[in-house]
């Protein structure tokens, strides 16, 4: 087929007032599917290509990568080899996380493809996110392709500006907005939700997303149409279906071998245990049948028809019976233990148990050169609040490579966004804040472990945050028109349940959501149920960690970084600096503080002690000093004039010491006893403006026993003074 790049397929959809274009047929056309999408002058090429695997992995190999490239923006990239590196960054990341969500349940499950989706942003113009525009390309670019795919979904963001809601908004709106979601939406259901708010209630959240679904209508619709004018034909997919006589005889004899019974286990790894000895039993039975022992692919899928059967129980028994796997009903969060103050040297630390679920948290203040800094489209990009999440595989008792996973850096994210909120303005507390939450055990919610350890652990440090932050997570169980909503929900409930919702706030209201929706039926009705229900239980939490800690302590760790803020005249700040750099380098290794200067004389000073902070204050000081009348210095002979020398008193202070004032008996020359680079001790004897007078004079005569007095060595009236230089000068010219 001949694409002539004049003449793409190219459609547009207009919401809140914005046109999006969903353009194919340019770009990409070896791709199995390719989509350009542009709003203003951002535009993301999104493809999507395909292989058969030769062999069943047992899993979706599913790969979402976005990335931005610098020259969008008119950038060269600040990396030593002046090109994107390899690794993405963490947006970049958490953006592909953002794609994957609601587009990999729409694939059939049995699907045997290696699929790979790729979003690159060509173009940014700072005003139109790239994010959003990436997710709607990725679903409108699988309607293009032959793969079976249960689409379309489109993306968006709902921002708040002065209470009211705005689809989509650009980076300025974004600052005035106390509102950030960002959404994909079906033509009959939202699919996923991930933002953070400013205390807003849950009724506000959910009118928001109710208005954004409604808002997006436009963008599936022309997906519709695009794959009509341009889609490929869809290929062959049969679903899989186990045999029923298999499925008759797993569940027969998992039941004889005590399935039932093991899904009643309250602790996670007795229960993994048993129901791994259920299915040993029902491997070596159906071994030794002769009907299924040569079977090897049916006996390929026992483990997964056992999965369907455990779901079905467990689900059953909380419809039924209203009660979950480790006994709780409904409503009811796990117990709660927590320990402030664990790690002795750490500035603040808290451990967090939420029944088998536990997280060690560490906060580390910093001063501003411990900012994180990145390179973005938008320029270079500081943080100075940095919440990192760690699964390491002991905390599930398995052995694996240590790395840090998407996952973590998505739980970290979603865990940062939810204390952001509450933590105090640099400028009044300019320290930078690192946040690490060690997950030790898990058994479901350690993300909002995460939170909860987080919230008391910058407490545990005297960081004055606003109110302390809790999390839950939530879960759903849907059977027809009837739900039930699960509250703190565990690992294995999350794998059955139709709904995962973690929400994350204070007592005033959330700060943080992240929902992924398994479901098509999922009313507002239900929205609504469960976030009143989320409401319930993170009250609940935030009672129990007040009764370890119910505010910040009001002092920060002696371990922890000293700060003073003090404002020098601008004009000395090379000063401070040195030429090179070298005064500041002393300050630094004298006192092991950071000193931060701006250009308009504020210093902020970093010290890890309360003497190395006065210490460095001083040396600061020292070169933005005003000298005071009356008082002696050691000053430096700078110039020998004719009239006498001058000499800096203090770092930029010069002062002009007359020759009448250089010693107590008459000199001739000026030379005679100031000379040039020595030290000489002087005292203040007038200051007028920026003019200043200084007397050794003065200083030799209080050795001698006779103070200083100011009207002896005052300046004497102007006439005075002409007619004795004008007499100077006569004996001057008698004696030559």
């Amino acid at each position: 087929m001949d694409h002539d790049i004049f003449h793409p397929t190219r459609l547009a959809a207009t919401v809140d007032g914005k046109e999006i274009i969903l353009e194919t047929g340019r770009m990409a056309n070896q791709a199995q599917g390719d989509v350009w999408v542009q709003c203003g002058g951002t535009v993301v090429l999104v493809t999507v290509c395909s292989q058969p695997l030769e062999t069943d992995k047992g899993f979706f190999p599913l790969t979402v990568e976005y990335s931005e490239k610098m020259y969008a923006a008119g950038r060269i990239p600040g990396s030593f080899f002046r090109r994107e590196i390899g690794r993405p960054s963490e947006r970049e990341t958490l953006v592909s996380r953002l794609i994957d969500r609601p587009i990999r349940p729409l694939f059939p499950k049995g699907l045997n493809e290696d699929v790979q989706v790729l979003a690159s942003v060509i173009s940014a113009d700072q005003e139109n996110e790239s994010d959003v525009l990436a997710l709607t390309g990725a679903s409108a670019a699988l309607m293009l392709s032959p793969l079976p795919f249960e689409g379309p979904v489109a993306g968006g963001r709902i921002g708040r500006v002065n209470g009211n809601f705005v689809l989509n908004p650009s980076f300025e709106q974004q600052q005035q907005s106390d509102l950030n979601l960002l959404f994909a939406a079906s033509a009959d259901a939202l699919t996923m939700v991930e933002g953070e708010a400013r205390f807003l209630s849950e009724d506000v959240l959910i009118d928001a997303l109710e208005w954004g679904r409604k808002q997006l209508q436009p963008l599936v619709e022309i997906q519709h149409k695009l794959r009509e004018l341009a889609g490929k034909p869809k290929m062959a997919f049969v679903p899989h279906d186990d045999d029923p006589r298999l499925v008759q005889r797993v569940s027969e004899l998992a039941t004889a071998a005590g399935l039932e019974q093991a899904l009643r286990i309250p602790e996670k790894l007795l229960r993994k245990d048993a129901r791994k000895a259920v299915k040993t039993a029902v491997m070596e039975a159906l071994r030794g049948d002769s009907a299924w022992a040569d079977d090897a692919a049916a006996l390929k899928n026992v483990g997964d028809i056992l999965s369907d059967l455990e779901k079905k129980l467990v689900r059953a028994r909380i419809v039924n019976e209203g009660t979950r796997i480790d006994g709780r009903d409904t409503k009811t969060v796990r117990p709660i233990q927590i320990q402030t103050g664990v790690l002795p040297r750490a500035h603040g630390s808290a451990l967090f148990r939420r029944g088998e679920t536990k997280s060690l948290v560490v906060t580390t203040l910093g001063s501003s050169t411990d900012e994180q800094r990145m390179d973005s489209l938008t320029g270079d990009v500081t943080k100075r609040f940095m919440l990192h999440y760690n699964f390491p595989p002991f905390s599930v008792g398995e052995v694996k490579p240590v790395r840090v996973s998407r996952r973590e850096i998505g739980h970290g994210a979603l865990a940062e966004k939810s204390l952001r909120p509450v933590l105090p303005a640099d400028t009044s507390f300019p320290f930078t804040l690192r946040v690490v939450a060690e997950t030790l055990e898990s058994n479901g919610s350690s993300s909002m472990a995460a939170v909860c350890g987080g919230s008391l652990s910058l407490m545990d440090a005297g960081v004055p945050v606003s109110a302390p932050v809790a999390g839950v997570a939530m879960g759903l169980i849907k059977e027809g028109d009837k739900f039930i909503v699960l509250t703190d929900i565990l690992g294995d409930e999350d794998a059955l349940g139709d709904m995962d919702f973690k929400i994350a706030g204070t007592a005033e209201g959330v700060t943080g959501v992240q929902m992924d929706i398994k479901v098509t039926g999922l009313t507002t009705e239900i929205m609504r149920a469960a976030m009143r229900q989320a409401r319930e239980g993170r009250l609940h939490i935030l009672g129990e960690m007040a009764k370890a800690l119910t505010a910040p302590r009001e002092e920060l760790s002696r371990f922890a970084p000293q700060h003073a803020e003090l404002y020098v005249n601008p004009d000395i700040i090379r000063l401070i600096i040195g030429p090179g750099g070298k005064n500041i380098k002393a300050i630094t290794a004298a006192t092991g503080a950071t000193v931060d200067i701006e250009d308009s004389g504020k210093v902020s000073i970093f010290a890890p002690t309360a003497d190395a902070l006065e210490k460095a204050r001083e040396m600061v000081s020292y070169y933005d000093q005003r000298p005071d009348l009356g008082k002696n210095y050691q000053a430096k002979v700078r110039k020998i004039l004719e009239i006498g020398a001058i000499v800096e008193i203090l770092p930029n202070v010069e002062a002009l010491v007359h020759v009448s004032q250089l010693d107590v008996n008459r000199v001739e020359k000026p030379g005679d006893v100031a000379r040039l680079g020595e030290d000489m001790t002087v005292k203040v004897i007038e200051i007028n403006g920026d003019r200043i007078r200084a007397s050794r004079k003065a200083v030799l005569l209080e050795e001698q026993g006779h103070p200083w007095n100011p009207e002896e060595t005052a300046r004497p009236p102007r006439s005075d003074r002409g007619d004795r230089e004008h007499r100077d000068r006569r004996d001057r010219r008698d004696r030559r």
